[in-house]
């Protein structure tokens, strides 16, 4: 049985608790919240996972867990993730864009080992993570990402005012640049940015273009990758998640695979 602390109770966090509540490998026995969401989690996640103890930090649970699964945002890594891996909890990260802030990237490898555990970034909406690593090994020039999305998912990030987004009626590129900047500037939305800087070329030699289509009902997600390996081009069309649609559903999946691997007797 593994045993995990999750840290999140918002549209990803309670997908996954959904997900895992019939695996009889995993048990959430806690999950973490902001003290101002405390009274609301506590009333919602009694119906998902009645058995999680909720709290508002790591040290306020009751057994140290095998695993602290990151569903919360980019403040979390700082606040939880780094503590646990001091004390040598191995964790599972979606907010990547988080390590668009080289100090913060550089704090949590420390932490890892310093804790002689591991931080593990997980892909989240994109695929081909294993063949642009992989490629990177054996030679890889360039890396261009183009993220489309339906417009009114842009809302409340920078493109929201220099583009008028209800109103738009074509697609309309609301970014261009390196990830690194993709990051910072659109962190719910550019995840899948830092996940292939951190697997390819890094946060300045990756290139990227969002785009925001009025015309769409699904997150699109395209790669190109070029150099000594060779070249592939990948599209992911992923539904948005429901109760969320700047996330693509495809995230909460593989937040519920990366555990499963965690949990199982064979890990693929």
């Amino acid at each position: 049985m593994l045993r995990i602390s999750m840290i999140g109770a918002g549209a990803i966090g309670t997908s996954v608790l959904s997900l895992l509540k019939n695996d009889p490998d995993v048990s959430v026995d806690s999950v973490i919240v902001p003290e101002n969401a405390l009274a609301a989690a506590r009333e919602q996640i009694a119906q998902i996972a009645p058995r999680a103890q909720v709290v508002t930090r790591l040290a306020d649970v009751a057994e140290r867990p095998d695993l602290l699964v990151e569903c919360a945002g980019h403040g979390a890594l700082r606040a939880h993730v780094l503590p646990a891996l001091e004390q040598g909890i191995p964790c599972l990260v979606v907010s990547i864009g988080a390590l668009s802030d080289v100090e913060l990237a550089r704090q949590l490898e420390e932490a890892a080992t310093r804790g002689k555990t591991q931080i593990q970034l997980l892909s989240g909406a994109i695929g081909g993570i294993d063949a642009l690593a992989a490629a990177k090994i054996g030679g890889l020039d360039s890396v261009v990402y183009t993220g489309r999305k339906p417009a009114l998912a842009w809302k409340d990030t920078p493109a929201d005012g220099p583009f008028q987004l209800e109103s738009l009626t074509e697609p309309t590129v609301i970014f261009e640049g390196p990830a690194g900047e993709a990051a910072r500037l659109f962190p719910k939305n550019a995840n899948v940015a830092a996940t292939l800087s951190l697997a390819g070329l890094g946060l300045d030699r990756t290139q990227v273009r969002l785009i925001a289509d009025p015309t769409s009902k699904e997150n699109v997600h395209h790669v190109e990758a070029r150099g000594a390996f060779g070249s592939f081009e990948i599209t992911m069309r992923g539904k948005p998640l429901a109760a969320n649609p700047k996330t693509s559903a495809l995230t909460v999946y593989s937040v519920v695979r990366a555990i499963g691997n965690q949990a199982h007797a064979i890990s693929i």
